[in-house]
């Protein structure tokens, strides 16, 4: 279970080959029940691992992750392998690989799989109707989250050191919350999408899931930088994470009105309270902002179901067949009409307008990730208090609000207990995730944030 640092460090100390740790993963993944993977590249993962091991006795350095398993979400380009965004009908073999991709393999990563998605990552639970749901290496009778349920769910039980997710509502930091691990989800525009399957592509982003933060942190670094054909893609330059942050004299937001009105469990509210009173006594200044524009609302699905209708249309008009579930939420966007998908922008500027507002005297804002821990499979709503609230309310409350703002944001489990423990997330301005992880290093370093590993993983 070891951090991606650390393995590739062993690897390139000659502790172990890149070979061995590829094996070792397969193996893994072969004997899990998890249903974490589309397709497993034994073939390619090894040729790598090979071909890493033969630079290494050359006295070549193979990079920063040198023989680092990583997984890879099922609808971001690999070329040569099958593409399905977790669907019936996508079909897709490139013949180049996404740039996020190749920027980790050129950094020594070995990509070994394929990972199992919501369908076509529109949606919160990976409960797929085609490809079976994905589960919980916490209690497998429960969702991962979605949409990157699949690199959530192999990140945390150890199929892979660190997995590639896409989040436009959530969907890196649902599963790295429901599974008790690293989710960062980046500015708009600061790690490049071509290359991946859109859903809502003013709204979409590539980030990691790990296993601690420095980890979140390398990954970040070399997968950041502008790509000239994403038009979407920021040419701005990145700045790496330094040293973890001390809180004293830091000012950090919490939006009470927007975290009242959601549905959140009493032992997430239990654990954010801790991790306030915790940071007040370290230095930090809490101060109460008004976000409440971020309040999910009809406005918010309008202006992402508007382009998620118009990345299907052409599939839509030729009859294509989707699942039940997905199905429902894609007569919904096809009815979405040009003044509802207008003023839902209006609502996302005027979020962004608040944020602006916000962030003019505080550092950083601080949330619960979810509003639960825990969804059962098969069970379209989840317990909240003494209520039963629907699924993806709970799952998104926090986290949807943020892709229309545009901000970066980092999830990470708190050291509270449970089983998995709940999340937070941690929100800095635009184009500062450097800030987000140097907070998160902090966090991580005092104790207060903690990877654990499921008991049937150990």
């Amino acid at each position: 279970m070891n951090d991606v640092r650390e393995l590739a460090a062993a690897v390139r100390d000659r502790k172990v080959t890149a070979t061995e740790t590829i094996v070792d993963h397969l193996e893994r993944i072969d004997s899990s029940t998890l249903n974490a993977f589309t397709l497993v590249d034994h073939e390619g993962a090894l040729a790598a691992a090979g071909s890493i091991d033969r630079r290494i006795r050359a006295g070549e350095d193979p990079g920063p992750l040198a023989g680092v398993p990583i997984a890879v979400k099922d609808l971001i380009d690999q070329a040569g392998l099958l593409n399905t965004a977790g669907s019936s009908f996508y079909r897709e073999v490139p013949d180049r690989t996404a740039i996020v991709v190749q920027r980790l393999q050129d950094a020594g990563a070995v990509p070994i799989g394929r990972t199992g998605l919501h369908e076509f990552a529109f949606g919160f639970s990976s409960e797929n109707h085609w490809f079976g749901a994905v589960r919980n290496p916490w209690d497998p009778t429960t969702s991962p989250g979605g949409s990157s349920g699949g690199s959530g769910a192999a990140v945390s039980a150890g199929l892979a050191a660190a997995g590639l997710g896409t989040d436009t509502g959530g969907s890196v930091r649902v599963p790295a919350a429901l599974c008790g691990v690293i989710g960062l989800k980046v500015t708009h525009g600061r790690i490049p999408i071509s290359g991946v399957f859109p859903l809502a592509p003013s709204l979409d982003t590539v980030g990691p899931i790990t296993r601690s933060v420095g980890g979140a942190a390398l990954l970040y670094s070399l997968m950041a930088g502008g790509d000239p054909g994403d038009p979407w893609s920021s040419l701005r330059p990145v700045r790496p994470a330094g040293a973890a942050t001390d809180p004293n004299d830091l000012v950090i937001g919490v939006p009470r009105a927007w975290i009242e009105a959601g549905p959140v469990s009493d032992d997430v509210a239990m654990a954010f309270n801790s991790l306030c009173d915790s940071l007040s006594r370290a230095g930090a200044r809490i101060e109460s902002i008004d976000l409440t524009e971020a309040v999910a609302s009809e406005l918010l699905v309008a202006s992402a179901y508007g382009e998620v209708a118009a990345v299907h249309r052409s599939f839509r008009e030729s009859g294509r067949e989707y699942g039940p579930e997905v199905e429902r939420r894609m007569l919904r966007a096809d009815q979405i009409t040009l003044d509802e998908y207008l003023a839902g922008l209006r609502w996302r500027a005027k979020l962004r307008q608040s944020a602006q507002r916000a962030f003019a005297r505080i550092d950083l804002i601080i949330t619960p990730a979810t509003g639960t821990t825990k969804k059962v499979i098969g069970e379209d709503t989840v317990e909240v208090g003494a209520d039963r609230v629907n699924y993806r309310a709970a799952l998104s409350w926090f986290s949807a609000p943020i892709n229309h703002a545009g901000l970066p944001a980092l999830v990470v489990p708190l050291a509270v207990g449970g089983s998995p423990s709940p999340a937070v997330q941690i929100i800095a301005p635009w184009w500062q995730e450097h800030r987000l992880l140097e907070f998160g290093e902090y966090l991580e370093a005092t104790g207060q944030s903690r990877v654990e590993t499921p008991p049937d993983a150990k």
